[in-house]
């Protein structure tokens, strides 16, 4: 999947969500997790790209990724409900499908940002760091975007 492709499907998730349906939804309060988790990935992607090398570099950008769907499913949570099992990634195609294509980016990338944590830093080129950290930024823009609503 290309930057393109994912870039152009946060396009559409934020177009489909500018108030389409004609009157005001008030909105949710976001919890404080949620906030935090967004911050930690916005300072995770600061850290990515000062980072020299593109195993770090990839490593913190997928974990900031990681914070920002985790920041999402923190406001989509729901209390008593049990049996949400699986990975973020999978909890994030199912709770939130229309970021079905982001979340398999990601969960495929997982591997090697595990691999990159273990200190097998052969694996992660610097055009695939640097490509991780575009699409993290952009994936954490979009759920920035989701978590505040319109306006």
């Amino acid at each position: 999947m290309g930057t393109s492709t994912l870039i152009a499907a946060g396009s559409r998730v934020r177009g489909a969500r500018s108030g389409s349906l004609g009157g005001s939804v008030p909105a949710r309060p976001v919890p404080q997790a949620a906030r935090d988790l967004l911050s930690d990935a916005g300072r995770g992607l600061g850290r990515a790209i000062r980072a020299d090398e593109p195993a770090d570099r990839y490593s913190i950008a997928h974990l900031s990724a990681l914070r920002a769907a985790a920041a999402l499913l923190a406001t989509r949570a729901r209390p008593g409900v049990r049996g949400n099992r699986g990975n973020a990634w999978t909890l994030l195609a199912r709770m939130a499908p229309e970021l079905g294509e982001w979340a398999a980016f990601f969960a495929a990338g997982s591997a090697k940002r595990q691999a990159a944590d273990a200190g097998i830093t052969r694996l992660v080129s610097a055009r695939e760091a640097d490509d991780m950290v575009r699409q993290a930024s952009a994936f954490v823009d979009l759920i920035e975007a989701t978590v505040s609503g319109p306006g």
